[in-house]
Order: C-alpha cells, then sequence, then structure tokens
C-alpha cells in the first residue's frame, strides 16, 4: 500500500458540564461525545521529511502548516518521510475537535503505513501528547469524558443519531470561552445514564442536561444565540451547541427529518455551513487509496 487515506470525523459533546478551574489551570469534565459521518479527510503517502498539503472548503482558515495538529502528532509519534494532503471540510475554531480528529487520522494512518508496533493504547497515549481530546477523537466512537476530558469510557448503548450540524462561519476559540466561563462555573456532575437507549428516550433524556459553556459562547458571540434559536425552530427535537462553540446541533427521530431542517436551514441562511449527518462511530479504518 503505497498511499492511504481515512476519515476524520466531527466530534459532538451531547452534553457538556464543566467544573471550576482547578490549580494546574485545567477545567474538570463530564461529558458524552459522538462523532458524525461528516468530517474531513486525510490522505498520506511516503514521501521525503514531513510535509502537509491543506486543500479543500477550509484550507484558507488554518493558521499555517507548523503549528498543526497533524504534524505535532507525527513528530511526537517519531514519525517521518510521509507526505500528507488534508481535504479540510469542517469549519475551524467550530467545537466540532477538527484538528484532534485529523491527528488521530494521521497517527491510524503512519501507523499502517510505516508498520509501525504501536497499540491502541500506544497511539492514545501521543495523541494526548496533542491535545486533551486526542484519545477521544483517536477512537472516534461514543464515549463519556471525564477528568481533563482524557478519562474516557465507551457507550456502545448509545443508538445512531440523525443530526443537522450548524456553523454560522463565526470562530469561537476555546480559552476565551473558558475564561468567560470562569465568572460563573458550575459543578461538572455526572448523570444518571438512561434507562431506556432508544433515539427518542435517549434525546428526551439529553434535554434534561446542558453544555455550561453556552451561555459565555454566546455571550461573547451572540451570532450562536441566533443559530440556536433558527435550529430549535427547524423542526428538530433538541437544539445545543458543541463543545465551545460556534457549532450548533440539532438532534432529530429520523433521518429524513434531520434532512428536511438541513434544507430549511440552508434556504435560509445560505452563508451558513448546514449539514446532515447521523452521529455514532463512523468508519475511520485506513484504506489504500484507489
Amino acid at each position: 500500500m503505497n498511499v492511504l487515506t481515512a476519515f476524520a470525523p466531527a466530534k459532538v459533546n451531547l452534553f457538556l458540564h464543566v467544573g471550576p478551574v482547578d490549580g494546574e489551570g485545567y477545567h474538570p469534565l463530564v461529558s458524552l461525545t459522538a462523532f458524525a459521518d461528516v468530517g474531513d479527510r486525510l490522505t498520506v503517502r511516503r514521501g521525503e521529511g514531513l510535509s502537509l498539503t491543506v486543500e479543500g472548503a477550509f484550507a484558507d482558515a488554518l493558521s499555517g502548516e507548523g503549528d498543526n495538529l497533524i504534524l505535532r502528532a507525527l513528530r511526537a509519534l517519531g514519525a517521518d518521510g510521509l507526505g500528507l494532503t488534508l481535504d479540510k471540510g469542517l469549519p475551524i475554531a467550530a467545537g466540532l475537535g477538527g484538528g484532534s480528529a485529523d491527528a488521530g487520522a494521521a497517527l491510524r494512518l503512519a501507523r499502517v503505513l510505516l508498520d509501525l508496533p504501536h497499540d491502541d493504547a500506544a497511539l492514545e497515549a501521543v495523541a494526548a501528547a496533542v491535545g486533551a481530546d486526542g484519545p477521544m477523537c483517536l477512537r472516534a466512537r461514543p464515549a463519556w469524558a471525564e477528568g481533563r476530558g482524557d478519562v474516557l469510557t465507551d457507550e456502545p448503548r448509545l443508538p445512531p443519531l440523525p443530526c443537522v450540524l450548524v456553523n454560522p462561519g463565526v470562530p469561537s476559540p476555546t480559552g476565551a470561552v473558558y475564561r468567560a466561563y470562569d465568572a460563573a462555573p458550575r459543578t461538572a456532575d455526572r448523570p444518571v445514564p438512561p434507562a431506556d437507549w432508544s433515539v427518542s428516550a435517549v434525546i428526551a433524556w439529553l434535554a434534561e442536561q446542558r453544555n455550561d459553556l453556552e451561555a459565555p459562547a454566546v455571550a461573547l458571540n451572540p451570532v450562536i444565540g441566533d443559530v440556536i434559536a433558527s435550529v430549535a425552530a427547524s423542526g428538530v427535537d433538541l437544539a445545543r451547541m458543541s463543545g465551545s462553540g460556534a457549532t450548533v446541533f440539532g438532534l432529530c427521530a429520523t433521518r429524513q427529518a434531520a434532512q428536511a431542517a438541513a434544507a430549511q436551514l440552508s434556504t435560509a441562511h445560505p452563508d451558513w455551513w448546514v449539514r446532515a449527518c447521523t452521529l455514532g462511530a463512523p468508519d475511520i479504518e485506513p484504506r489504500a487509496l484507489t
């Protein structure tokens, strides 16, 4: 296999309970995360040194090759002799874990192409060195995240959730949102899981949870509040911001309802990024490029 490709899915925090900052400057959190069947795509081939080419709808928004999480992850792995191409389909600073998902895809691809001996635990250790959400984005399957987001418990009971993702095209920098949150912190409480894991019951249970970063993000970027209101009015069963924003997700009982909501939102707001999708555990395995 000379050329491999892998999918880097968007991460969605279905809820996000955040505690006050600790003595080391970190916020404890509890979240249930799932991954979308929309995202970026990374292709790798053997080359000289490490090189990265970025293309796609959001390529221009990346700040440059030097600080890209893909290259940081590969350097931490000790990988060399790889030429990579990133098709950037996800918005930047969007609360979707795009950079960490890209890094996770790079690690999976390097392991296969370079025939490295690293098992999943070894790759997760490298991913953790790049960022707190690195391990969960490397796994890219539904999980509870606790601690600093690095204590993971798989949640195989979560059903595939029809969803619409909406981003208004404004960045929502994580650091600024957390600093605004610190003015009135809450508790990182872990809710009792739902007794019924059907789609409708899970959505009803999620409606009882919250994203503690939503209010501070809206205060910094009021357009996020407009997006939440628009998504809520599009026929979805639950509208909420993901992560630190600015992306908002809407959960629906059926794929058809999610597609209808996406069509309505795209027509009403043609300048917004809108995608119907399914949240769960998408296929992330490296494949030979044909």
